[in-house]
């Protein structure tokens, strides 16, 4: 990827160990994606309010990579293709015990019915 140097920067700390905007709206996400460029992390595109790429459509930052425990896959909006990136700074996941669907306490019991397919 030619344009790595330019969306990545594999020092940005992750902005927190949840969706940002969920956060502070009261709302849930399904899987969780981190900005590549800055740390934030978004909710994915599956998830009821897709904040991951409104980031992207935001900003400009075009490379995010997945905020899952085991997932080490990246994404690049440019080019809609996934790839394998660099480790990125600590920590590279959500917590082993946050929930998923999350944050805990906040996510309707009809959850699956509210996915984007």
């Amino acid at each position: 990827m030619n344009d790595m140097s330019e969306g990545i920067d594999p020092n940005a700390a992750p902005s927190g160990t949840g969706c940002v905007e969920c956060l502070a709206t009261g709302r849930w996400w399904f899987h969780l994606r981190r900005c590549a460029k800055c740390g934030h992390i978004g909710c994915c595109d599956t998830s009821p309010n897709q904040h991951a790429t409104a980031h992207f459509r935001e900003t400009g930052h075009f490379v995010m990579t997945s905020f899952e425990p085991g997932e080490d896959w990246f994404w690049n909006y440019r080019t809609e293709k996934p790839f394998y990136g660099p480790q990125l700074a600590a920590p590279r996941s959500r917590p082993l015990d946050q929930a998923c669907p999350g944050p805990e306490g906040r996510v309707p019991a009809d959850w699956e019915d509210q996915l984007n397919e």
